[in-house]
């Protein structure tokens, strides 16, 4: 059955006999497509028609000529008296305040030679490492000006200015530098050495710098120990003694007081230094200046330029340190057997500083105070096969930097195979005991046997022991009768 095409009635509906509107016979299919094919051609317009104003050029140009007219007048004083912006993104400006580590800083100059001198100090690390920084050096009258109807003399310059760091990169905030200056001509005396330190790698005599009078010359065999806070003045009277006996009447001592020398430490070395054969030097100031280790690096380097020429040898070591000859060896003909060398290294024993013989005259007679912190101390370490530190001794003439375990800035040779000839014992801690160092009782070992302590094997070795009452009598005899 044919449904009616009221579709049930109602006002809804079209009326019976009235044409259809043509809406209703519109295929949607084809208006998709058209639509979608216009999309894609607008999608396909160049950009430049897709930015065109929607207007024609013209009328856009009549309308701003017309605008342009009618406010030429007010704006012509306006952009007379305001500046056109700059070109260009904004300028930033950073503001510095403050300083950071010092350029340079001398402890010391010496002079090498006929011709060369030795400037010493410490300088910043970051800007040594990375800045490039330079010197060059000149000889100048001490008073240019002193003759008015001459002409000043020129000052003479090195022929050839070149620095070392010789700390082997442990500097911190400071590294030391020594600075060489060699001049084509003896300078005189009775003129000045004047360091310009450079801050960049420039090489234009107009670059910054600092002016520096490093040293002025008026007309016409050492030892060195860096000191360490708190130390013992009983260890340092013994080191004193054994060493002064050990290298003879002609050698000399230079203690360096880092900090660590009190009323007590001068008093044991006041003795010596009276009768010429030390020397102690103030070095606290250093301290200012965060270098490695209380700066031992400068100060080994001040060391031996200051003293290169008063001695044909130069040992290098620490005051809980005792040089020692195997076999009876005299010192003599060991450092004529290495004189071929510029220097020599010494391997270490080292030693411990906790176990304590208890032997029967110790427990008897309770005399253990009386004796010598070298002569109580008798085990050494049994473990071969480790590297230890070595220090040194140097021919200083031949030297033009140094470091604490050796040099690596010589003229010549060096030898390491001296272990037969020359070895020091190494009381670690020992210097910083203020009281008695015996803390642990121990019998003596059969022959060839070990003591074990903190876990290590010590063998018995009193080869330091028996010297002890001979370097007693040698203090006796040369200062008197010494009390701490």
């Amino acid at each position: 059955m044919r449904k009616d095409a009221a579709g049930g009635g109602g006002g809804g509906g079209i009326a019976p006999g009235a044409a259809a509107p043509a809406l209703l016979c519109f295929d949607i299919k084809p208006f998709l497509a058209a639509l979608t094919l216009l999309a894609a051609a607008w999608q396909l317009r160049p950009y430049r028609s897709l930015l065109a104003a929607p207007f024609p050029a013209d009328a856009c140009a009549q309308a701003a000529a017309g605008k342009a007219e009618s406010s030429s007048s007010a704006n012509s004083t306006a952009s007379s008296s305001s500046p056109p912006p700059p070109a260009g993104p904004e300028v930033r400006e950073f503001r510095a305040v403050g300083s950071a580590a010092a350029l340079f800083v001398q402890m010391g100059a010496y002079r090498g030679g006929p011709y060369t001198f030795a400037v010493v100090g410490l300088a910043s690390k970051p800007t040594h490492v990375y800045g490039k920084p330079w010197f060059r050096c000149e000889w100048e009258p001490n008073n240019p000006h002193s003759n008015a109807s001459s002409s000043p003399p020129e000052p003479m310059r090195a022929a050839r200015t070149y620095h070392m760091l010789p700390d082997w990169g442990y500097g911190r905030v400071y590294t030391v530098v020594v600075v060489n200056c060699t001049f084509p001509q003896v300078p005189n005396a009775g003129r000045r050495l004047v360091l310009y330190a450079h801050h960049g790698p420039s090489r234009s005599r107009d670059s910054p710098r600092e002016r520096i009078v490093a040293l002025e010359e008026a007309p016409g065999a050492y030892d060195e120990a860096a000191f360490r806070p708190s130390l013992s003045a009983a260890r340092v009277r013994e080191w004193m003694a054994y060493h002064a006996r050990f290298f003879g009447d002609r050698s000399h001592f230079v203690f360096h007081d880092a900090g660590g020398v009190g009323p007590a430490v001068r008093d044991a070395l006041e003795p010596w230094v009276r009768a010429g054969r030390a020397t102690l030097q103030d070095v606290r100031a250093q301290a200012e200046y965060d270098g490695w280790y209380y700066n031992q690096f400068l100060v080994v380097n001040d060391c031996l330029h200051r003293y290169r020429h008063a001695a044909k040898w130069t040992f290098f070591f620490d005051v809980d340190e005792y040089i020692f000859l195997p076999d009876g060896r005299k010192l003599e003909d060991v450092l004529a057997e290495l004189e071929p060398y510029t220097q020599f290294t010494i391997e270490q024993n080292p030693m411990s500083t906790i176990p304590i013989i208890s032997d029967n005259m110790i427990l008897l007679t309770g005399n253990s105070c009386s004796q010598w912190g070298f002569e109580k101390l008798v085990f050494r370490n049994s473990i071969t096969g480790v590297r230890r530190d070595r220090k040194y001794a140097i021919q200083a003439k031949n030297a033009y930097a140094t470091g604490v375990h050796m040099s690596e800035n010589v003229i010549g040779n060096t030898t390491h195979k001296t272990e037969h000839l020359i070895r020091y014992y190494h009381y670690h801690n020992s210097i910083n005991v203020l009281g008695e160092v015996c803390r642990e009782f121990v019998p003596i070992p059969p022959k060839g046997g070990l003591t074990w302590s903190e876990k290590t094997p010590w063998y018995y070795d009193d080869s330091m022991k028996r010297v002890a009452d001979a370097v007693r009598e040698f203090e006796r005899l040369t200062i008197g009768d010494a009390r701490l």
